[in-house]
């Protein structure tokens, strides 16, 4: 019996350095393959006209990300003050810059820590702005657009939060750099 326990526990060993090294790269390569371009193109409908509109988001990026805010002042963004421009504005480059540096590997844990935090702001405000339906839990059917798919996107930013960007990153390189 200890000769399998053994035998078991060698197995689980080399599954778990293997797995180190691979799990990093494969959420990086599944967060760019599945979701690098809704985030883009989301970012994208929030930014403003011309080299400003970087600075000056549009009024797409207030309906979407403070729509309730936005309606109660009569959709007029100069009825919004100071608060409103800097969520709005780091809720958008937010939304370009984190999945940059995910896939680049750069300030890995700190970039998915941030992506985690924003998708449940983007979810709260999709459920409790914009009516979408949330879905539920536990139900068989792993199609609700909340709650179901993104548990899925948070595990692979959990894996990154937990392992780090792996060997094939700029924080890799940086590490080595450092030492």
């Amino acid at each position: 019996m200890n000769t399998i326990l053994n035998l078991h526990d060698r197995l689980a060993h080399s599954l778990n350095n293997i797995a180190s090294e691979i799990l990093p790269l494969l959420a990086r390569l599944i967060f760019a393959s599945t979701l690098m371009l809704f985030f883009w193109r989301s970012a994208m409908t929030k930014l403003g006209d011309g080299f400003m509109g970087l600075f000056t988001p549009s009024i797409n990026a207030y309906a979407q990300i403070l729509p309730t805010r936005f309606e109660a002042v009569g959709y007029d963004t100069d009825a919004l003050g100071f608060l409103d421009w800097l969520v709005v504005f780091a809720g958008t480059w937010g939304e370009i810059l984190l999945p940059i540096m995910i896939i680049l590997g750069l300030w890995t844990r700190l970039a998915s820590l941030g992506m985690m935090i924003f998708i449940i702001v983007m979810s709260y405000v999709d459920i409790c702005a914009h009516g979408v339906a949330a879905g539920t839990l536990f139900d068989g059917n792993p199609t609700g657009l909340i709650l179901d798919q993104r548990l899925y996107w948070g595990l692979a930013l959990c894996i990154l939060l937990c392992h780090g960007a792996g060997r094939l990153s700029v924080d890799h390189l940086l590490n080595t750099r450092r030492r």
